[in-house]
């Protein structure tokens, strides 16, 4: 499908006035009007693998083709097990409580007036994003659940795959009785479509960008329209003197290669000077021996010789494939030092058998994920029990970390009295 060029008669304005009309719909859907809804997406991704992946491989033809990396291969990709996965996802999202109605706080004041806080959604959502069409599915389940009309942007690589993804998507939503037109796309408008999307303030209530650190950066300095920010993963571990060797060795292998094109894989590995020379040869060869390039400062070339010499860049970059950067460091300040210059704030691991530092570096690294012995693999809504999420928020406002469905709510205060005036 080529891009249109959006003028004097081909405009958003439409689509956002319909998404509108979905959100009012939403807004007063009963939770089971919403679950049948899922159930039939869920039911016609599985009945759909084959056409979905066909879209798919001439994505990844077309991306092959214009250059892609090997990293943005691996998160356009859709096979039959990771539509399975998304359709599981839908089906879990189905299961989970509806936020929508929940009573946040509330009291009954002394003239007897009673208030309450309430979720209420957002109303229309707007997601800009990149080559992830496993983001419009999920995207998609998490907005219809939470009572949200959604509008999106995947971006040209995944246009084949998200044009038939979003047509199962309307298909399945209005036959459960739905608005088909709570979930839309504006792919065919092209970049220009993706700018209007930006300023659309007062059709659009919230805009979502996941992507790229330019993309998102991008979206957040040009956009109108209220933003949500999600970050790029510049993601750290920290191996202190006291941890134990078995658990950094695995750790941080799954950390960085059992998915190394997704936000939550490992960038940066800091090890403490005193444990670098017991350490750094079994966790740096089993990363090698996966095909992992190692970028290292001069006293990690020393213990590794393998190693290609780490430039400056290498510290502040998300690579979303087999490479890492390592550095030796001389204490846990300067660890903590380390990350607060170079961190995105995404997620941060310390492996320690000291629970001191466990707790030092808990409290004094701020980023949205903060893990004591963990893979950084688990920041994830899926892991989290969310089904899914609309991204990973790097920001302070409003959500952090995992988004999933009370992330998409507002909330609104009802007041219930019998008569009174102020005095």
């Amino acid at each position: 499908m080529s891009s249109q060029t959006l003028t004097d008669t081909v405009q958003l304005t439409p689509i956002l006035e319909a998404s509108r009309r979905a959100s009012v719909s939403l807004a007063a859907a009963p939770t089971q009007a919403k679950n049948r809804a899922l159930s039939a997406v869920s039911a016609a991704l599985r009945a759909n693998v084959p056409g979905i992946i066909a879209a798919n491989r001439a994505d990844l033809a077309a991306g092959r083709e214009n250059g892609l990396s090997a990293g943005m291969l691996d998160r356009l990709m859709l096979d039959e097990a990771r539509i399975d996965g998304l359709a599981a996802a839908v089906e879990q999202i189905a299961l989970l409580t509806d936020p929508i109605g929940e009573v946040v706080r509330g009291r009954s004041l002394p003239n007897g007036i009673r208030i309450s806080q309430v979720r209420v959604p957002f109303g229309v959502v707007g997601v800009i994003y990149e080559a992830r069409p496993n983001v419009t599915v999920d995207i998609a389940a998490i907005a219809l659940k939470s009572g949200n009309a959604v509008v999106l942007r995947g971006g040209s690589a995944a246009e084949n795959t998200n044009r038939v993804l979003v047509g199962l998507l309307q298909q399945a939503i209005g036959s459960a009785g739905l608005p088909a037109e709570s979930v839309q796309t504006i792919d065919p408008f092209g970049r220009d479509g993706a700018t209007e999307l930006m300023q659309a303030r007062g059709h659009v209530d919230v805009l979502i960008p996941r992507g790229s650190a330019g993309l998102i950066q991008a979206v957040v300095n040009q956009s109108k329209v209220p933003v949500i920010e999600t970050g790029a993963g510049v993601v750290h571990i920290f191996l202190d003197e006291s941890a134990n060797a078995d658990w950094a060795v695995e750790i941080v292998h799954n950390s960085k290669v059992q998915r190394p094109s997704v936000c939550n894989s490992l960038e940066t590995l800091l090890v403490h000077r005193d444990a670098a020379a017991r350490l750094l040869p079994g966790v740096l060869a089993k990363l090698a021996a996966s095909g992992v390039t190692i970028h290292g400062d001069p006293r990690v070339q020393e213990i590794f010789p393998a190693a290609v010499p780490a430039a400056e860049d290498d510290w502040g970059t998300e690579y979303m494939g087999l490479e890492v950067s390592v550095a030796v460091v001389d204490s846990l300040d300067d660890a903590i030092a380390h990350i607060r210059r170079y961190s995105t704030g995404h997620t941060e691991s310390i492996i320690t058998n000291d629970v001191v530092n466990a707790e030092r570096f808990l409290a004094e690294v701020d980023s949205a994920a903060v893990m004591v012995n963990a893979s950084t693999r688990f920041t994830d809504g899926g892991e989290f029990g969310f089904g899914a999420e609309v991204g990973i928020s790097t920001q302070k406002l409003h959500a952090r970390g995992p988004m999933g469905l009370p992330e998409l709510t507002s909330t609104k205060w009802i007041v219930r009295g019998s008569g009174q005036v102020r005095a």
